[in-house]
């Protein structure tokens, strides 16, 4: 059984820089880092936060991921860096293919494209995105932007991108694109990955460990019997090793971990150690 790899995220603008958080990231051992991403969050909402919990305050101060990772980008060598997630409904695919792809050629072919279509329904009002077709929005740019990537003259017709067709350059570093890695927790999103996704990703906070468990093995065996390399990302893993063993044995391939550090914060450097070292006995 090989080790997962082990990710960070919710870098925010109160806490160290992000290029400090970079830094920390790939000096401690990290993978991969995540920014997440909320262009804003409207003052009065009626969107309930996942899992039923009060908002934490942090997810008002989440910096540009595209600025925050180009940053970093230049000053790391090593570290994977990825979107999770880009809320895809809310963004123009065309410029959206554009920055990602300028970002995996400054970073050295490294990005990690998740993205998702976002909890906050008044967000995606303001963005012009209907909530009730927010999962059709999101699949048909994500699908969009793979046509961008992969094509020298890209065109798309479909029923919220349509374009004739286009030059767009740079392409991505990575061939044939960075993958892009489909996010969501409801009993649907794993078809959703599979048809449109490079990958999954689903949050440990969010379900009984149990459903994510059952849900992991079917989106495994759909893949495999398609022979399809299908990796699955676990956001807000636990620091728990018979949990940890349960996903490494279920088949996740990445386990990403909540911190945020400030400056020489060793407790949160020892917790990222911890996270290494647990991943990796469990999968021992």
């Amino acid at each position: 059984m090989s080790t997962p790899s082990v990710g960070i995220t919710f870098p925010t603008d109160d806490r160290m820089s992000v290029v400090e958080f970079g830094a920390f990231a790939e000096e401690h051992g990290a993978e991969s880092l995540w920014f997440s991403e909320h262009t804003h969050i409207p003052v009065s909402r009626e969107s309930s936060f996942p899992g039923g919990k009060p908002l934490a305050p942090m997810y008002l101060r989440f910096p540009d991921p595209f600025v925050s990772l180009a940053a970093i980008a230049a000053t790391t060598s090593r570290i994977r860096l990825g979107t999770g997630l880009c809320l895809l409904a809310q963004h123009d695919p065309i410029t959206t293919a554009k920055a990602v792809a300028t970002l995996d050629n400054v970073s050295g072919g490294r990005v990690l494209f998740g993205v998702g279509a976002g909890w906050n329904d008044e967000e995606l009002r303001n963005h012009g995105t209907d909530p009730k077709q927010k999962f059709a929005v999101l699949t048909e740019r994500a699908d969009a932007i793979r046509t961008i990537w992969t094509q020298e003259e890209p065109e798309f017709q479909g029923r919220f991108v349509s374009f004739p067709p286009i030059w767009s350059y740079p392409k991505p570093l990575q061939r044939p694109h960075p993958p892009i890695l489909l996010a969501g927790d409801g009993p649907k999103a794993p078809t959703r990955a599979l048809e449109h996704g490079d990958g999954w990703i689903t949050n440990h906070a969010v379900n009984d460990p149990q459903v994510i468990l059952e849900r992991i093995n079917d989106v495994r065996e759909r893949a495999a019997a398609a022979g399809r390399d299908f990796p699955i990302t676990l956001f807000a893993s636990p620091l728990d090793r018979d949990l940890l063993r349960a996903y490494v044995e279920a088949g996740v391939s990445r386990f990403v971990f909540s911190l945020r550090p400030t400056p020489h914060d060793e407790p949160e450097f020892d917790r990222l150690r911890r996270a290494i070292d647990e991943v990796g006995e469990a999968a021992g």
